[in-house]
């Protein structure tokens, strides 16, 4: 945190900007403590150029008008009064910076006001992931899943947006450290399976050493370029190197997932972005997919083959045999769990026409019967109803999968787009 302390005339506004410009900060807070003109506060949002956030707290909830009108000074009543005058300066700052063109927002309320501070942690909690995915290092192995063409996206909007690097990588890679990976380092890894899945006794030892033998791979390819984020997909001749480790990424992935380096499927680099935003958020952020629609119990099923984020898991991950992947080839371990019953946030990375925007929307997992099928699924329900979700949700052109996260975050995700300056459409 860096104090500019008090600022009440132009030259001292000059100072506080040139010291919140060397500190780089990523948010401002300007606290009006009584009447301000707006050309104390116009010259700092114009040099810092960050996002400013007006605190509008009065010191009190009600002043005591018996005590004020008691004190028969007025001009000790005049003062009292600026004490508490904050709303005073609010729509003159607000004017001066519409039309300076000045990105802002207000907290109000009084300073011992809960819902205020809420506001204002949410506020910075928004500011730190805006952070972390401008430092972020996003990975992508492999290609696009062929023909699926709303997964595709401009890379250099992802960067330009976010700040994220984009580091392309080679499947090769994956196979040089995967055949360099020591007996020891898989031994290692199988029993991280051991703790972190419940391992069904119908996996193979042969699959189980497969996986495990590409973990250590993956793990030195985010350890080697410094990864935060991941997106992959392959395919690869029938029985040749890359299909093996291709056929053999779950489990590994989902490791990866669950410490917060999010890894997103069928090369879906938008929803990596959007997971790994649930992810700093804390929220978790799982890989899913529309499944199906319960009209009966007017609920919408989401899931995927995998990868999962294990930490929202309702109960341990089970990690189970697939003898054929849906819509990939060949066979392998795969991920089977459900999320935990309770509110959720859905969000996902939307490449509109006129830009990046994202897509949101609050609801509750349900419990109620799953599909056993070796993948992740989990029956949701929306406020505004299934039938409705599910055409304003597609109506806003979000490619189809989403990341799941625990909580109602919306409001969170709402002020991250306005630090990155994007628009938020939440459905409910």
């Amino acid at each position: 945190m860096v104090d500019a302390g008090m600022v009440d005339t132009p030259e001292k506004a000059r100072k506080a900007a040139d010291l919140l410009k060397k500190e780089d900060v990523e948010i401002v807070f300007l606290y009006v403590s009584t009447y301000a003109l707006s050309s104390t506060v116009l010259p700092i949002a114009q040099k810092v150029k960050a996002p400013i956030v007006i605190l509008n707290l009065q010191p009190v909830p009600q002043l005591d008008y018996e005590k004020f009108n008691a004190l028969n000074d007025r001009g000790k009543m005049t003062g009292v009064w600026l004490e508490h005058c904050q709303s005073c300066s609010v729509p003159e700052i607000a004017s001066v910076f519409n039309r300076s063109g000045i990105q802002y927002d207000f907290v109000t309320g009084y300073l011992n006001d809960e819902q205020a501070w809420s506001e204002i942690k949410v506020w910075t909690e928004a500011a730190c992931v805006a952070a972390k995915m401008r430092n972020n290092r996003l990975g992508v192995l492999g290609h696009y899943y062929g023909g699926m063409l709303d997964v595709y996206t401009d890379l250099t909007k992802q960067s330009t947006v976010f700040g994220t690097h984009i580091e392309l990588l080679e499947m090769c890679e994956v196979k040089k450290f995967r055949d360099e990976a020591l007996e020891g380092e898989v031994l290692s890894k199988i029993e991280e399976f051991t703790n972190s899945f419940e391992v069904s006794t119908e996996c193979e030892k042969s699959e189980i050493e497969r996986a495990a033998r590409t973990s250590v791979a993956l793990d030195k390819l985010v350890e080697t370029h410094t990864l935060g984020a991941l997106a992959y997909y392959y395919e690869g001749e029938s029985g040749n190197d890359y299909e093996n480790i291709v056929t053999s990424v779950i489990a590994g992935n989902t490791l990866l997932t669950g410490k917060n380096i999010p890894v997103a499927g069928e090369c879906e680099v938008k929803n990596a972005q959007a997971m790994k935003i649930m992810a700093e958020f804390g929220a978790g952020g799982s890989f899913s997919e529309f499944y199906l629609m319960d009209f009966k119990d007017d609920a919408i099923y989401l899931g995927h083959d995998g990868p999962a984020h294990p930490a929202i898991a309702e109960e341990k991950v089970k990690l189970v045999p697939l003898p054929v992947y849906h819509g990939k080839p060949g066979k392998g371990l795969s991920i089977q769990m459900n999320v935990k019953n309770g509110p959720v946030t859905l969000l996902s990375v939307v490449e509109g026409t006129e830009g990046l925007f994202f897509l949101t929307a609050e609801g509750e997992s349900v419990a109620g019967p799953v599909l056993q099928i070796g993948n992740t699924n989990s029956r949701y329900k929306f406020p505004i109803g299934a039938k409705m979700f599910m055409n304003q949700w597609s109506k806003r052109g979000p490619a189809h999968h989403c990341a799941i996260g625990l909580g109602h975050i919306a409001d969170k995700i709402e002020k991250l787009g306005q630090i990155l300056n994007i628009d938020v459409v939440k459905i409910c």
